[in-house]
């Protein structure tokens, strides 16, 4: 989101809000129950029914654990707590299936975990940091069609190669250069919503209000739109991680895309909100993304 914070927004980042809390009790309970019977099993390197002990045994755990939830909480708290016990969940199954899934689908663990931990810290980061506008929008799992088609595309491709090209997805250990990638994306990023602060939402916004100031300083004197940044290498990254030659092109491609038509309606507001110190910082820091330069005035 925009480069835009308020002076006031610092005593919020001291405490978490009680959804925020909500979430992640239920993420850290799914996760730790689901894991704690392994955990002998993870020590002693003691190899069990495989997909049986990935499968089954979690999915009754979180079953019984959102039959507990439903019958605590209800309305917005519930939602919240379902939706953080559900990527607790995915957490903690994809850490069993780096522990004990046959090799080529232990990258495909990794990168459940990259997506668990994703979506549930862009709910907690703005807990902490904006929590007036926290939703259920918040977890970014209904980010939209083509977001569900893209990974339901990167499943359908790791699956089928997997298949018919084994070797390949572990060649040369490859799939690790997408771990650093999606690292650095993840720190970038949130690195950028905890600066923005109150000021960062999901969505490009079309009105200033009176206490919002242009941020220059932190990871926005390197990049004008760090988050962007962020999410742009991290869903490469997971694609390297799955070896998926023909998602990372597609990836890249439509990724740069999105960001090049996001970033130039957004700097048009900016420039509208913040005008000649706008124009200022956009000549002396770039986007951050490969050949976008955003709105620029002649």
């Amino acid at each position: 989101m925009c480069a835009m914070n308020s002076r006031s927004s610092a005593g919020a980042r001291c405490h978490l809000c009680p959804e925020g809390r909500i979430s992640l009790y239920c993420f850290l309970a799914t996760a730790g129950l689901i894991l704690l019977p392994s955990v002998p099993q993870i020590y002693y390197e003691i190899v069990p029914n495989v997909w049986g002990a990935i499968l089954w045994g979690p999915v009754l755990y979180y079953a019984l654990i959102n039959l507990i939830i439903r019958f605590v909480l209800r309305n917005m708290e519930y939602q919240v707590a379902i939706r953080a016990s559900f990527l607790g969940f995915v957490m903690a199954a994809s850490v069993l299936v780096v522990c004990f899934a046959p090799a080529p689908w232990q990258q495909f663990g990794v990168y459940g975990c990259f997506m668990a931990f994703f979506h549930y810290s862009e709910f907690l980061v703005i807990a902490v940091a904006n929590p007036r506008t926290l939703s259920l929008d918040s977890f970014m799992l209904n980010h939209s069609v083509h977001y569900g088609l893209a990974a339901a595309a990167s499943w359908i491709e790791f699956g089928l190669e997997l298949h018919f090209l084994p070797d390949f997805k572990r060649y040369a250990h490859i799939w690790f250069v997408g771990v650093a990638l999606c690292t650095f994306g993840e720190i970038v990023r949130k690195t950028a919503i905890i600066t923005a602060g109150r000021s960062f939402t999901h969505l490009v916004q079309d009105e200033k209000h009176s206490d919002h100031k242009l941020i220059t300083h932190g990871v926005y004197a390197y990049s004008r739109h760090p988050s962007y940044v962020g999410w742009f290498y991290w869903s490469i990254g997971t694609q390297l991680i799955l070896m998926n030659p023909l998602c990372i092109c597609i990836y890249a491609l439509v990724s740069w895309l999105f960001f090049h038509d996001r970033i130039y309606v957004e700097e048009y507001s900016l420039l509208y909100f913040f005008q000649s110190d706008y124009a200022r910082y956009q000549k002396q820091v770039p986007t951050g993304l490969p050949f976008i330069k955003g709105y620029l005035i002649d």
